[in-house]
């Protein structure tokens, strides 16, 4: 599938649709299934305070690909993602209700490449504060 967004399309200061993506303990047990990371942070409660965090936590892994989402659901194509990284800077507490956590996030086109490519910067959330810095995606665009 190619990209259906256009270079010609976007300008530098270019907003991406922002999404709000939740986080729930069911979420946290299918990603550690489908990851192998069965780290007890992520789903025993006493042992993730017992080690000084707020509550169990999101994979940090998890959280970057829901950050993520925002970067392929405006591409329009997955591969069309040439670079993406992060720096993790906040865990996403995640608590034992029926809402969970919310991860929000907001994209803008920083900068024009050569070859049809633009940066992407990333803006992630949760509960008001930063959890991913530094977030940054390459895009291959038609």
């Amino acid at each position: 599938m190619a990209a259906t967004v256009g270079y010609g399309d976007v300008e530098v200061g270019s907003t991406l649709p922002a999404v709000t993506l939740p986080v729930r303990r069911l979420d946290l047990v299918r990603y550690a299934g489908a990851s192998g990371d069965f780290n007890v942070i992520h789903w025993n409660e006493r042992i993730a305070r017992s080690v000084g965090l707020p509550d169990v936590i999101a994979h940090g892994m998890l959280t970057m690909a829901l950050a993520a989402r925002v970067v392929t659901d405006w591409v329009g194509d997955p591969g069309a993602v040439m670079e993406y990284g992060v720096r993790f800077t906040r865990p996403v507490p995640v608590p034992d209700d029926d809402s969970g956590a919310v991860v929000e996030v907001v994209g803008t086109v920083a900068e024009k490449l050569a070859d049809s490519r633009v940066r992407v910067d990333l803006v992630v959330t949760s509960g008001g504060q930063k959890v991913l810095g530094r977030a940054q995606a390459v895009v291959q665009l038609r």
